[in-house]
Parts: structure tokens; C-alpha cells; sequence
């Protein structure tokens, strides 16, 4: 499963994960990605959710990137990702290597309350 929320008024995007991601779930939500991305100024803040990540298919990979080049174009500042167990974590640190020329702040936390933190929610 895999929803988007935003809050224009604290310019945070949210991009949630749980169970098992298929391809055709982020295909879906690309369009809800760029329509959130809309709202959010240059310097907007991206929280990223795998707490409830199960697994994620491998062809996923090119449309993270993909996903993670538009908000590189629309210009995200922070990116915060909740990955509570680091042998779960799904390659966003390489992906974001090719994907982000812009170099955002990346974090990584491994609960949702220190990412809350992190973004001073």
C-alpha cells in the first residue's frame, strides 16, 4: 500500500509505505505526487514513512527515482526517512545519489517520533 498526504501550511509532503508496495501502486500515485507537489513552495519538506513496509517489489526502484526527481525539480529541501530496521532499508540512500542533483538534507530515523523531531512537528 502506498498513499501521499500534504500540509500547505507547514510545506510538508508525506509519502507513506506499508505491506507490500507493487509497481502499480506508485504508478498510481505519481499523478497524486505531482498535483500535491503543486501546493508545496521551493524548500518544502518530504517526510518518508517505511514503518510499515513489508517488502517492496525490485521494479519499483525506477519509479522511486522517478518520484524522487520531480520533487528534486520542485525543490525539496529536507527529506526525512522513518526506516526502523537499517537491514530493511530499500536502496533510498543510492537512489537518491542519481535522483536528487539538488542534494537535499537527508535524514534517517528509525522511529516516527524522532522524525517528528527531525522536522519540528
Amino acid at each position: 500500500m502506498f498513499w501521499i498526504t500534504s500540509n500547505k501550511e507547514r510545506q510538508l509532503l508525506c509519502l507513506n509505505f506499508a505491506g507490500r508496495v507493487q509497481l502499480e501502486e506508485l504508478q498510481r500515485g505519481y499523478e497524486d505526487l505531482a498535483a500535491s507537489l503543486k501546493d508545496l513552495k521551493p524548500g518544502f519538506r518530504l517526510l518518508a514513512d517505511l514503518s510499515r513496509l513489508e517488502s517492496m517489489d525490485l521494479s519499483c526502484a525506477p519509479e522511486l527515482g522517478r518520484a524522487m526527481e520531480l520533487m528534486d525539480q520542485h525543490g525539496v529541501g529536507m527529506v526525512v526517512r522513518v526506516v526502523p530496521d537499517p537491514a530493511r532499508d530499500i536502496g533510498l540512500s543510492i537512489l537518491a545519489i542519481f535522483h536528487y542533483p539538488h542534494q537535499p538534507q537527508i535524514l534517517t530515523c528509525a522511529t516516527i517520533a524522532e522524525a517528528g523531531r527531525a522536522l519540528a512537528l
